[in-house]
């Protein structure tokens, strides 16, 4: 039922005067219950919803409504009535509280929610004296969720308190790319953060990628961000061997490299597992795509273990681009830290640059251009099957899920066992059991992704990371009201609306309560 019809059924009645209301009307099991209709914005089909971990049991997801997100209780659940296979008959009544208060339908998004009914009935007049208080109501449903009843002829239609249910399903505050295998983007904002934190001038973070089976690295600060290859690439006239072409990248032309072809390696067919490091040029504000086989981690590593590379590789200059060598696990582990600025010759991507610029000139001048402080950056990752995302800033590392994880005896419950990082001890919490979620068995995957929680670094593993997004701060909006729980992890929610896809913000500090920081400090 649209906006349009309920409108019509208002205006067609004429009794609809100050000692008259309207209701519309639909089936719960074998009841029947009412909403005023100045409050139903409308009523839907069943949308495609989104899992919130932790939610109250009667939230039963996240839904995008043309731009907005929506969270949708199911009434069977709030009744105690079993859970029921959806059918054709299903309806999401979507209720705008707004609407009901000198709003219409269709404003205030952030008083906007849905139910789920079993089917619909119509649209009813009550007169003053049909309508009685809920006391003494003895039915199917909790009687505290009534607001009261109007007695027909057929039978009692109960009306149901709007406030309450909303408050008690978890929505009473409605809300209005790529593993580092895929993509990580940490830019400033993490050497910023790593600048200001306890021994990071010994440390250095690379981003490492395999190309034809070595390893390479890149300094964080050069990396602004991993995304997958697009299935289209532009191919540009009279390029350079190693320039495959030019993709959109944000509203910008991002001019690709093939690494292979730059350090002579033979040629292999690009694929999903091919990545995108988008490289700063340094002080020309450019940056430039370079194609790699596979994005591997992102590595934290004392500058102890970075040596030069030894004169006698770099005075022939075939390997130029490749400033030191990361020794690791004692040595048996060697990563080529790469020079951002010397992988390319100034006048090697120049046409292509040239190109970016101008179109970077000509979108400045004819359409307005996102700004950095109206977006937000967030490493995004997959449980199960939904994306949830945390700011860029909060990430410390993101490291593969070992072989084995140790169990320690007399250690917190929630801890799924720990690993030794680089000499120290870090404690390791399955996500997926944390969100109450099924296991899952491990796999190549899975990746361990280390927050600083009140102090302590705890890694968190999950399915798998898969790229870091840049979201204007417009698209974000506050999570429902998950009501009971003070701790819980979900505090907003991306509505990337032309994408079709809503990814749950997560507040790092709240994936652990208080009284588990503290038993992690004392273990």
């Amino acid at each position: 039922m649209s906006n349009d019809a309920l409108a019509t059924a208002a205006s067609d009645d004429p009794s609809a005067a100050a000692h008259v209301r309207q209701f519309v009307t639909f089936h719960v099991e074998r009841e029947t219950y009412a909403v005023p209709l100045a409050e139903v914005q409308e009523i839907i089909r069943l949308p495609v919803m989104v899992d919130v971990p932790l939610a109250p049991p009667a939230l039963a997801g996240l839904a995008n409504l043309r731009g907005s997100v929506l969270p949708v209780a199911s009434l069977r659940r709030l009744f105690s009535l079993p859970d029921r296979s959806h059918d054709d008959a299903t309806r999401v009544v979507v209720i705008n509280r707004g609407a009901g208060h000198g709003g219409g339908p269709g404003g205030g998004h952030e008083s906007t929610s849905g139910f789920v009914v079993d089917r619909m009935a119509s649209v009813i007049t009550a007169e003053a004296g049909e309508i009685e208080g809920a006391d003494g109501l003895s039915a199917s449903a909790e009687t505290d969720l009534l607001a009261g009843v109007i007695k027909r002829a057929g039978g009692m239609v109960m009306i149901i308190d709007l406030g309450r249910l909303l408050q008690r399903s978890g929505s009473g505050r409605a809300a209005g790319g790529r593993t580092v295998d895929n993509a990580i983007e940490f830019g400033a904002a993490t050497s910023e953060r790593g600048a200001t934190e306890g021994g990071a001038s010994d440390e250095i973070q690379l981003v490492s990628f395999e190309l034809a089976g070595q390893e390479y690295a890149l300094p964080i600060e050069h990396v602004q961000e991993i995304v997958q290859l697009p299935e289209f690439v532009s191919e540009l006239p009279n390029a350079e061997g190693h320039v495959i072409g030019v993709i959109n990248l944000r509203d910008r032309l991002l001019p690709l490299v093939s690494l292979r072809t730059l350090f002579g390696l033979p040629a292999a067919p690009l694929g999903e597992q091919n990545r995108i490091v988008v490289v700063s040029l340094g002080a020309a504000s450019a940056s430039v795509g370079i194609v790699t086989d596979t994005v591997k981690e992102v590595l934290r590593v004392a500058r102890a273990v970075v040596d030069p590379l030894p004169d006698l590789l770099s005075n022939g200059g075939s390997l130029r681009e490749v400033e030191s060598i990361c020794r690791l696990n004692g040595g048996k582990r060697l990563v080529s830290i790469l020079s951002a600025g010397r992988l390319f010759a100034p006048s090697q991507l120049s046409g292509a640059l040239a190109v970016e610029e101008g179109t970077m000139q000509e979108t400045r001048g004819g359409t307005e251009v996102t700004r950095a402080d109206e977006e937000e950056q967030f490493v995004v990752f997959r449980l199960a099957d939904e994306e949830y995302g945390v700011p860029i800033e909060a990430v410390h590392e993101i490291v593969r899920v070992p072989e084995q994880l140790t169990h320690v005896p007399r250690t917190p419950a929630f801890i799924e066992g720990v690993v030794n990082l680089r000499g120290a001890v870090l404690p390791v919490v399955d996500q997926r059991r944390r969100f109450q979620l099924p296991d899952a068995e491990r796999n190549d995957r899975q990746r361990i992704m280390v927050f600083a929680i009140a102090g302590v670094r705890t890694g968190f593993i999950v399915d798998s990371v898969s790229e870091v997004l840049k979201i204007p701060r417009s698209a974000i909006v506050p999570a429902p009201d998950l009501a009971q729980d003070d701790d819980n992890a979900v505090e907003r929610i991306a509505n990337l609306a032309d994408a079709k896809r809503i990814i749950l913000m997560v507040n790092v500090d709240q994936l652990l309560s208080r009284h588990e920081v503290a038993d992690l400090k004392a273990a």
